[in-house]
């Protein structure tokens, strides 16, 4: 009855005229009648609009090519900012100790700080800024002060090496970049100031400025030539007194440009406007998560993921953001509980790789930390399994909302996702995401339900991205999405949509194998074999035989487990059993590790690619590279 979802579907309700007395009955409204609930969305949000819409979309059932709120203008920083007083806005904590609390009138001092140093080298509409920082809050602080300009923000983490970040910010030649002197990561200090100059020095002479964060303390000495400390920049006088004051922009004005993975090409730069993100991240962190003032959200991520463009939207509702920098893992195991604990986080945001973990560690966080304040525990990355389920309602709380959400960079955002007033079923996802026309097609393009088939949205959403960079003419953003399925979006996630209304989700669809013909999802064989206490991680690959398409298996050991007959075939029953003999692989190995993103994605397509003997493009993408030094020709059978 307190859920914000409640409110909001009373106030729904009454604007359609019907009865909306259930998460379903709302969902169907709001895919039915798009304008008539972004409308009200926008309405009740509380994003400060300079300037009304004309109208909510331009072509409700064009897609792609929809124009929403055309005519209305806003600024994005200005809706982070809203809220004033001594209340901590960030919290940023990392993995030695260190703790630094930014109220939020604080945060507005900063930014108009930073906004003002950005303004006298030259930034405005349309410049891009690109930072290459740890999680850390001097990142959000120059986020908000270059889109409070116009300017178009973009950021990398310190796990991407030099190549790959110039892969990505070369293509968008920024005039500001921030950069750490240095990062920590499981206990140990990494100076980067030789790597941040190599990167300066290869984004070309429109660069105006290098601003060194001092994450390690360490002085100027070779990051680039010119280089200014951050807190030079943070002790700019600025004559902007209020963010209201900030220029208000077109609802569709460029914000953030996000990256495609690159493991499989050129990373694409993906260009996500200002209000859909605002709309949608409101949206979903307001009705799907329940947060607002009084609320601290924390998710376990980097600056290089769209879930730290996520998280930080937390203050666009009023919430308390924590960042964390460094290792989930050090000191110890139970180091993220430990500050869930201390600062009464009521959102905590992970992954299944760290549920993992921490049921391989016998981590039992409800019994050993006071997580009172825990309402909801988050996690995406990749598919949570049944036993990950059991796992957080037996050791972390028998009542919290598990709430697995599944969206992508290429939406900055979420297809499904949790709702609070509704039942939780192991294994689902709870809901479609309101607005989202999300459904599950067959490959002849026909909606399913039981059956596991394309995740596709067959109308406009207002998080679509506004396009890719460099692509002037839409032909790579069309073909991305919309070439499967003429006027629908295909994303590439294979998945069921439930009886129920739930949504599973099998993994990507470009991973599907296909053994005999018959289509198995790799989450199907993973959830199986990674709830094996002598298993500690995965990666399936379909490898072609003759006509056919045999089922690979690479498994990492548990620490200490031996690798014999023995185990192989206790994983092979395993998957036969909880899966079908279907799932059953022709070829089990063993290997040191599994190749991942950065953002912890297993990377199937690149083992693939490996084993045939061909190159892996964009290595540098990986978080671990050298672990496809173990995928070679010969491994498997022609």
């Amino acid at each position: 009855a307190r859920a914000k979802l409640t409110g909001f579907r009373a106030i729904a309700a009454a604007h359609a005229g019907r009865d909306l007395a259930t998460t379903a009955a709302l969902h169907a409204w709001s895919v039915d009648d798009l304008e008539g609930f972004w409308g009200l969305w926008a309405d009740t949000s509380g994003v400060p609009f300079a300037t009304r819409h004309d109208a909510v979309c331009d072509a409700p059932d064009r897609l792609p090519g929809a124009r929403w709120f055309p005519g209305a203008t806003l600024n994005f920083a200005q809706a982070f900012l809203r809220f004033t007083g001594e209340q901590a806005a960030l919290i940023g904590v990392d993995e030695r100790g260190g703790e630094v609390k930014v109220s939020r009138d604080a945060l507005r001092r900063g930014v108009l700080a930073v906004r003002a140093f950005l303004a006298s080298k030259g930034v405005g509409p349309g410049d891009r800024v690109a930072a290459w920082l740890p999680n850390r809050v001097e990142a959000v602080i120059a986020m908000l002060a270059a889109t409070s300009l116009g300017a178009i923000w973009t950021s990398s983490s310190p796990d991407f090496g030099p190549t790959a970040v110039v892969a990505r910010f070369g293509q968008v030649t920024p005039k500001v970049l921030f950069v750490g002197d240095g990062s920590f990561y499981a206990g140990k200090a990494h100076d980067l100031r030789a790597q941040g100059a190599a990167i300066a020095a290869q984004l070309g002479p429109q660069l105006a400025a290098v601003v060194v964060v001092p994450v390690l303390g360490l002085t100027l000495d070779g990051v680039a030539p010119g280089a200014i400390a951050w807190d030079v920049a943070l002790g700019q006088p600025h004559d902007v007194a209020d963010p209201a004051d900030f220029p208000a922009f077109p609802f569709d004005h460029p914000v953030y440009i996000l990256y495609s993975s690159g493991t499989t090409g050129a990373p694409k730069g993906i260009v996500h406007g200002a209000g859909g993100t605002l709309l949608q991240h409101t949206k979903e962190l307001t009705l799907h998560a329940d947060l607002g003032e009084g609320d601290t959200l924390f998710f376990y991520t980097t600056t290089g993921w769209m879930m730290w463009n996520w998280l930080v939207s937390g203050l666009a509702v009023g919430a308390t953001v924590v960042l964390w920098d460094g290792s989930p893992v050090h000191p110890g195991p139970d180091a993220l509980w430990s500050m869930a604990a201390r600062h009464g986080v009521t959102a905590f945001g992970t992954s299944p790789r760290f549920l993992q973990l921490c049921e391989e560690h016998r981590l039992r966080p409800g019994a050993q930390h006071d997580l009172h304040r825990l309402r909801t525990v988050l996690s995406t990355g990749s598919p949570l399994a049944p036993e990950q389920f059991r796992y957080v309602y037996d050791a972390i709380s028998a009542d919290v909302q598990l709430a697995s959400i599944s969206g992508g960079t290429d939406i900055v955002s979420c297809f499904m996702l949790g709702s609070p007033v509704d039942p939780v079923f192991e294994g689902e996802i709870q809901t479609r995401g309101l607005g989202m026309a999300v459904e599950a097609w067959s490959p002849e393009g026909h909606p399913v339900v039981g059956e596991r088939a394309e995740l596709v949205c067959t109308r406009p959403f207002p998080s679509m991205p506004v396009g890719f960079w460099n692509d002037p003419d839409g032909t790579r953003y069309h073909k991305a999405y919309f070439e499967h399925f003429p006027g629908v979006w295909r994303h590439g996630d294979w998945i069921t949509l439930t009886e129920r209304g739930g949504i599973i989700v099998h993994g990507r669809s470009d991973a599907t194998l296909n053994p005999g013909g018959v289509r198995i999802g790799s989450a199907e064989i993973y959830g199986p074999v990674e709830a094996m206490d002598e298993v500690s991680d995965s990666v399936v690959v379909g490898w072609p035989r003759g006509s056919d398409v045999e089922i690979a298996l690479f498994i990492v050991p548990a620490p200490g487990v031996p690798w014999d007959d023995a185990l192989v075939g206790r994983i092979k029953a395993r998957i036969r059993s909880q899966a079908s003999p279907r799932h059953v692989p022709s070829h089990v190995l063993p290997v040191a590790a599994v190749p991942r993103t950065m953002s912890g994605k297993k990377v199937e397509i690149a083992v693939l690619q490996a084993l045939r003997g061909e190159p892996v493009p964009n290595r540098d993408a990986l978080a671990n590279p050298a672990s496809l030094d173990a995928y070679v020709p010969g491994l498997l059978p022609d």
